[in-house]
């Protein structure tokens, strides 16, 4: 049995080095699928495997010896690679400064993001933790201004299709039906984004992803746990702010491309390979404002469990 994913629906292969290995069983304490076992002091492989190797990796990585390869589900050996050392990496204090730094920047420079500086928020952002390897992770990047411009009118194209979906009539018959929260949100929050993006639009003033000169859209597949695009999509923000891009996460496009046959030819006329249960967009840029400020949050709520 191997958990199916839109990549692939087969079980990774584990192949042990009976010669390399030294029994030590650090491969058996990391591998939460059961799938190994010491046997006469050797690693071997398990017949009480929950799934079958998901390809996570962790047997391999761990190993001290080299004595295990994975093959399958995307990944092989040839994706190992060596840890930086710990002087290497970023402490506590440091990545806080460039958390707290982090602003939610609408306003660019007309100074395109270049291909080098794409192709490093790429590789950060798949590292993103999943719910089951490999990555159902789709993206769609729009590498130019003139790129998300053209996205930007595409979609106040197709609100305007739809504006049945706010009209008054529409709420109040779904206000028995999804409750008084969303009434609220349509009423207070989705109406008038509506009239923001389009009305503003017909002004030739992109209120959708504000003229920046890159556009990245993280987003599922039918098989992909929901949280996975929008980890991907924080670690892709979070690059860019190591980078010294401006970014902003934007929620406003995904949930109204999902639906209807209209939605549907939207995505498939952008390139979006697949419906999503959740997804994000992430503009950056270089700021055209800086601040010299920033402000604390807070949660809802922090309960420590009695």
């Amino acid at each position: 049995m191997a958990i199916p994913t839109s990549r692939t629906k087969e079980k990774a292969v584990i192949k042990i080095d009976k010669e390399k290995c030294s029994g030590c069983g650090l491969c058996v304490s990391v591998c939460k699928d059961f799938g190994l076992v010491v046997t006469d002091k050797k690693a071997t492989l398990s017949e009480n495997a929950l799934f079958g190797c998901i390809a996570c990796g962790h047997c391999m990585a761990v190993c001290p010896e080299d004595a295990i390869e994975i093959y399958g589900r995307e990944l092989s050996p040839a994706d190992l690679f060596k840890l930086p050392e710990k002087e290497a990496m970023a402490g506590y204090e440091s990545l806080v400064h460039l958390l707290k730094s982090r602003r939610s920047i609408r306003e660019f420079k007309d100074q395109p993001v270049g291909q080098e500086l794409i192709a490093r928020i790429l590789d950060a952002a798949s590292t993103a933790p999943m719910g089951l390897p490999p990555s159902d992770v789709n993206v769609l990047i729009l590498d130019s201004k003139k790129k998300v411009r053209k996205f930007s009118e595409d979609y106040c194209a197709f609100l305007e299709s739809i504006k049945w979906f706010v009209s008054g009539w529409f709420l109040a018959a779904m206000r028995p039906f999804w409750g008084k929260t969303n009434d609220e949100l349509f009423r207070k929050f989705i109406r008038p984004l509506f009239e923001a993006y389009t009305g503003n639009m017909k002004k030739g003033l992109d209120f959708v992803m504000y003229d920046a000169p890159l556009a990245i859209y993280f987003y599922g597949s039918p098989y992909c746990d929901p949280a996975d695009p929008l980890i991907a999509a924080t670690y892709a923000m979070i690059a860019g702010e190591s980078l010294g891009l401006g970014t902003c996460m934007l929620g406003g496009i995904h949930p109204m491309i999902q639906y209807s046959r209209k939605g549907k030819k939207f995505r498939e006329a952008q390139g979006i390979r697949f419906p999503s249960r959740e997804g994000l967009f992430v503009i950056f840029g270089y700021p055209a404002v800086k601040y010299s400020k920033g402000l604390h949050r807070t949660f809802a709520s922090v309960t420590y469990k009695q």
